[in-house]
Formats: structure tokens, sequence, C-alpha cells
């Protein structure tokens, strides 16, 4: 990090050599004097880390500087030196944004010292977390992070561009592996509440007898176990976005409490009667039809109607055409990044080959595929032998061998659960079955 610019703005001459004699006793320190407003903004764009500034200057007041540069450069710490000791100007000045307010006595030097550095620290860190910001923003932008540019994908950056600047309930919908939560994510850190906490959380995940918990809280004493209070996730995302992935699978009681947490904007947590306001963006992603699952009764018609907002639904990458090669290109370059391998690249023969293929797993087992490529291939260009797909049974292999019907049964219940990464209740839907049927054959071991 280089020297840290100090600006001082003084119209008395004599003065302005004495701070800047002081300030230029630290090393680190870079002073410019200016001995008017004008040409102190003039050469605002070196950006400097803290500015002194005279009260009485003859073209511009300190307070209307003040104002300025808190509105276009906020990271830039203003200290105040005036002749004036009224108290009514020095409220002021800290009001609209000045670091602090010295007056110009005996100690003034000895105080400015002390304070431009701590000052300093202050612009460096906040400048810190600006940039930090910054490159996360960037991270899930839309157009560089959520890799594509085929039609489905193009309508759905529209979508995501449109729900980041509207403070509007989301719904992110999509196969199992399409990205919903990093979609979610990406309409976070685009929107006026990137500053703020992202806090997700899987419903399917999350046993029916903890999630109210989980979501709202409890306090000391709620239920055995509950030796200390704890927040709930609502209470965390105050203020930013909760993202509730899976929530076709709560169930019907829960889905009567988030309304009422919906509708009041307050939560209380377990074990307490204090209402507790919030403010958070929800976003919620499904796999399900939850259109569906209302005409069935197993989802709450007037939670439906609060929840659906702007819909993003995501294509699932065997329609994204050329979206795959670019992606795998993607994929291919991070892998290498992160693991210290050369740079390594597709063969023409190798994108064919990935193209081919329909992904029932999506996006995560194109990226499963690619960093398996880069692994099995000899040198910098990845051939088409080095992509390999997980094997699955086709039909016409499947129905060869003579087995029972229940054999078959247990071949089926298994491919799915492989499929669908053990979601029971994804699965008995998917095979209208009872999900205790499951459960059972998983306990008996068949499965």
């Amino acid at each position: 990090m280089g020297r840290a610019k100090i600006f001082v703005v003084e119209d008395d001459p004599m003065y302005s050599k004495i701070v800047k004699h002081k300030l230029s006793m630290d090393p680190e320190f870079d002073v410019s004097v200016f001995n008017d407003g004008t040409s102190f903004l003039k050469n605002i764009h070196e950006n400097p880390a803290v500015v002194t500034l005279d009260h009485s200057l003859p073209d511009i007041s300190g307070l209307q500087l003040i104002k300025k540069l808190k509105k276009e450069y906020p990271s830039i710490q203003v200290i105040v030196l005036s002749a004036q000791e009224d108290i009514k100007t020095a409220i002021e000045m800290l009001r609209v944004g000045a670091y602090d307010y010295i007056i110009k006595d005996d100690q003034a030097m000895d105080k400015l010292w002390h304070v431009v550095h701590q000052a300093n620290e202050k612009g460096q860190l906040q400048k810190e977390v600006e940039l930090l910001t910054t490159e996360i923003s960037a991270k899930y932008d839309f157009h560089q992070y959520m890799k594509g540019s085929s039609a489905p994908m193009q309508r759905v950056f529209s979508l995501l561009e449109k729900s980041a600047n509207a403070n509007i309930t989301v719904s992110v919908t999509g196969e199992t592996g399409t990205g919903k939560e990093l979609a979610a994510k990406a309409i976070h850190y685009n929107s006026n509440r990137m500053r703020k906490s992202f806090v997700a959380i899987n419903v399917a995940a999350i046993p029916k007898e903890l999630i109210e918990s989980e979501l709202f809280g409890y306090e000391k004493g709620a239920f055995t176990g509950a030796d200390q209070p704890r927040i709930g996730k609502f209470e965390e995302a105050n203020r930013g976005t909760i993202f509730l992935d899976e929530i076709g699978e709560m169930d019907l009681s829960m889905q009567a409490k988030l309304l009422r947490v919906l509708q009041e904007r307050e939560v209380c947590r377990l074990g307490s009667n204090k209402m507790i306001p919030i403010d958070v963006r929800i976003i919620v992603a499904t796999h399900r039809d939850l259109k569906k699952e209302v005409q069935k009764g197993n989802f709450r018609e007037d939670l439906y109607y609060r929840l659906m907002g702007i819909t993003v639904e995501l294509p699932p990458l065997c329609e994204r055409g050329t979206d795959v090669s670019i992606l795998a290109k993607h994929f291919v370059e991070e892998f290498c990044k992160e693991n210290k391998i050369p740079r390594k690249e597709l063969s023409h023969e190798a994108q064919d080959k990935l193209l081919k293929y329909r992904y029932p797993g999506n996006i995560r087992e194109l990226k499963a595929v690619a960093e398996i490529a880069v692994v099995m291939s000899e040198d910098k260009i990845i051939q088409a032998d080095d992509i390999q797909f997980q094997q699955r049974n086709e039909v016409n292999d499947f129905i060869q061998e003579e087995l029972t019907l229940e054999e078959y049964n247990t071949r089926i219940i298994r491919w799915y659960l492989e499929r669908y990464n053990n979601n029971v209740l994804q699965v008995a839907e998917k095979l209208d079955v009872g999900k205790s049927t499951i459960y059972r054959m998983i306990k008996e071991g068949k499965v």
C-alpha cells in the first residue's frame, strides 16, 4: 500500500505551512496544500484519504464542501479546523459528516496529529469494505458468473435484473442442479441490500419439529436443551435477504406461521411473547409446481399468492444449447486456477461430446464432468476420451434381465434416489408412492 494522501485546505498561508510541516513528520503521509475550495475540488480525483478543512474559505463554505464530499466521496474523512469556538457550528459540521472538529488553539497540532491517524485508519477500512462489496457483487454478476448466451438464459438475466431492482418476493424454479441458490445470491448482491446478510436455508433438510426454531429462534428454556437464547434465520437476515430453498416441502402448520410472519413483518421466538420487527427480502425456490400442490391441498393458496411475486424459471441444461460449451470452458479454467494446474482447453471433439449429452444432473453434473476431465487429461488439450459420464442403465439393458417385480421396483427406486440426491420426498412424488415405503426399503437395506 502506498503513502496516504492528505489534503490541507487552508486560506492562511502561514497556518497551512504549520499544518503541512506537522503532518509531513509521518513518512507514510503525502501532504498537499490548497488555499481555496476551488483548487481543492479540481484535484479531488486524486482521492485523498483525509482532508483537513478550514471552516472559513474565501470561495466555498466548509459546510458546503463537507456535504459534497460525503455525497460523492464518502470514504474521504474530513477534519474541520476552525478559529471559531462555536458549539452550534461544530455540531452542524459533525452532523453532515465531518470526522472531527478542532479549534485552532495551542494544542491544535497535537490533536490534529492523532485525529488524522485515526481518520486515515477508518478511511482505509471503509475503502476495503467497499472494495470487498464490489468484488462480491461482481462475483455474482448476472452476465459474468451465471454463464450463458442462449435465448432461455437471456430471459433469465432480464428477470434477475428486474428482480434485483424491486423489493418484491421472488420465486426461483427449476430442476435440481440448475443453480437456484446462485440466482438468489445474484439478486441479493445486485440489490440495495447487498451490504447486509444473505441467509440460505434448505427447508427439506430440516426435520419439521425443528424448522420453527430454525426460522424464528428461541429463548432460553423454551424446550429441553435450550440452554441459551438463539436468534432465528429471519432475525439473522434482517435488512438483508432470506432464501428459503425447497419451500414446497414445508408442512401446512408451518406454512400458516410463515404466512403470518410475511403479513405482519415480525417474528416471535419460541418461548417468548415479544414480537420482533423484521425487514427481510424473501426469495424462495422449489422444484415442485406449487400451483398443482395448492390444488392437491399440500400448499396453502394464500401463502402461494404471497410468495409468487416475480417467478424466475431456470431452464434445464439440455435446453441451453451451446451454453454447455461456455460453462464447460469456465469450469475447466476455474478448476485449473484453484488447483494450480497449467491451463487446459477442450478439443472440438470433447466439446461435441459434451453437447450431445442430456445432463439429468444439470449444471452440477457438468461441473463434475469438466473437473474429472481436467484430472484425466494428460496434456493441455482435453480429448473426447477424457470426458466421462456416469454410467446409467438404458431401458433396453434394464429389461433384458429376468427379475421379479419387487427387484425391478428396488432398482427403480435406487436409481431415482441417486438422481435426486437421496431426497425421499422428491422421489416419492416422482414415482407416486408413499414416502414410508421408501423409508422402509432404506431401513431394510434394499436401496
